[in-house]
């Protein structure tokens, strides 16, 4: 019996955030994570309790017809993403993707294993998690996590580009002023924003 991957949602969008921000992307959101249910009954006693993504449901696909909806967007950069995209994501998907042309990244969390052929991968630590992708291509930690300081983080993950992304919230502002004040002394650290929140898309 052929794998199938439940995925919330493909579309066509502009990478906000990270090295890639500003480039036409095909989105590949999957369902399902390994450190929150998704459910807000659940959410004080997650792992990682700060997430703002809806990756619950979904659709199920076989490796032909996801491979086929992939296709039928425009841009052949693709990014997997989540929920946790490590709990679905394989080398088969992203070899025919390879094959047809398609230049694969990953956001993941770093708590499972990941295809090695991967074209591009950004690692987004949480707290009080094992992290098991050591190496990655930029490393994106949302700030400030108690128990994850900057330093701890890129002592995980081995990363050429390193990007703080402001805590969202109620305290925003005061998160904005401490990744600032941050990147300003470490200036192995650039401040990341989600541009595409200024720019309302997806």
């Amino acid at each position: 019996m052929s794998k199938k991957y439940t995925v919330k949602e493909i579309f066509p969008t502009i990478q906000g955030e990270g090295f890639w921000s500003g480039r036409a992307a095909t989105f590949v959101r999957f369902a399902g994570c390994n450190l929150w249910t998704g459910l807000e009954e659940h959410r004080a006693k997650a792992v990682c309790q700060f997430c703002d993504t809806d990756f619950l449901g979904g659709r199920r696909y076989t490796l032909e017809s996801l491979v086929a909806a992939i296709q039928s967007h425009r841009p052949k950069f693709v990014v997997f993403t989540g929920g946790e995209p490590g709990l679905q994501l394989d080398t088969q998907l992203v070899r025919q993707l390879q094959r047809r042309g398609f230049y694969c990244a990953v956001e993941t969390n770093g708590t499972l294993p990941i295809p090695p052929l991967l074209d591009w991968v950004c690692v987004s630590p949480k707290s009080g998690t094992d992290i098991i992708v050591s190496a990655a291509d930029e490393l994106k930690l949302v700030y400030p996590q108690d128990g994850l300081a900057p330093w701890l983080a890129q002592a995980k993950v081995s990363a050429k580009h390193k990007w703080l992304s402001p805590m969202d919230g109620p305290a925003l502002r005061e998160n904005i002023a401490k990744a600032v004040k941050y990147v300003s002394e470490d200036c192995q650290w650039r401040l990341n924003v989600q541009a595409h929140k200024f720019w309302e898309i997806r």
